[in-house]
């Protein structure tokens, strides 16, 4: 298979998203924004996904990187929790590298880095993770993009949701292409919110929509 690098893939994406930007806008009130699912999605099974991507089972060593925690609810369209709903993220690590066969970014990977969790949410829709703010990494020579987590969250019943999180106060959101296609509205519903008095805990919900 052809490998597929991340400007071909994000263009593509950008060509072809203005008519599924319009379509969008009609719910994009009452459920999270879609996104690319981009070309850096997991490929290698891995025994240890739980909710701490900052240290490897097996592994002494802790991840690279600003530790944060990263917590939410999956609700519905009228604010109601979604309990048992799978919540997959994957990222880049502290140096802006996916572990992923086809990212040919020269950044070091983080052995150390857990990178992709699979998590269900609990008791009032909630899930938490314990992470590492990703790093930026270049596109173009003129485009980078900013620091993102990849969400992709599904429950029976409920259409599924992939996303990206983006991090509050990035000076390199306001230049993202991807994010600033999106409306004023679906930009906030795609920015996490730090928790206040604790800069290191960002919040985010994830609202899916009713089949």
């Amino acid at each position: 298979m052809k490998k597929t690098d991340r400007r071909t893939f994000i263009n593509r994406s950008l060509a072809g998203g203005a008519g599924v930007l319009l379509s969008q806008s009609v719910w994009a009130k009452k459920a999270t924004p879609h996104e690319m699912e981009g070309p850096f999605y997991p490929l290698t099974p891995q025994a240890d996904q739980d909710f701490d991507l900052t240290q490897v089972n097996g592994q002494e060593g802790v991840a690279l990187g600003d530790h944060i925690i990263l917590s939410g609810r999956v609700i519905d369209g009228n604010g109601q929790p979604i309990e048992g709903a799978t919540v997959d993220i994957w990222q880049a690590n502290a140096a802006g590298r996916y572990h992923h066969p086809h990212d040919q970014n020269p950044a070091p990977v983080d052995p150390n880095f857990q990178s992709w969790a699979i998590v269900k949410s609990g008791a009032g829709g909630a899930f938490r993770f314990k992470t590492v703010v990703p790093g930026a990494y270049p596109v173009t020579p003129e485009w980078s993009r900013p620091p993102h987590i990849h969400f992709k969250v599904s429950k029976a019943g409920y259409h599924e949701v992939v996303t990206q999180m983006y991090f509050p106060e990035q000076p390199l959101n306001e230049a993202d292409k991807l994010l600033q296609g999106k409306s004023v509205e679906e930009q906030k519903m795609m920015v996490a919110r730090t928790d206040q008095g604790n800069p290191d805990h960002l919040l985010y919900d994830i609202v899916l929509e009713a089949v």
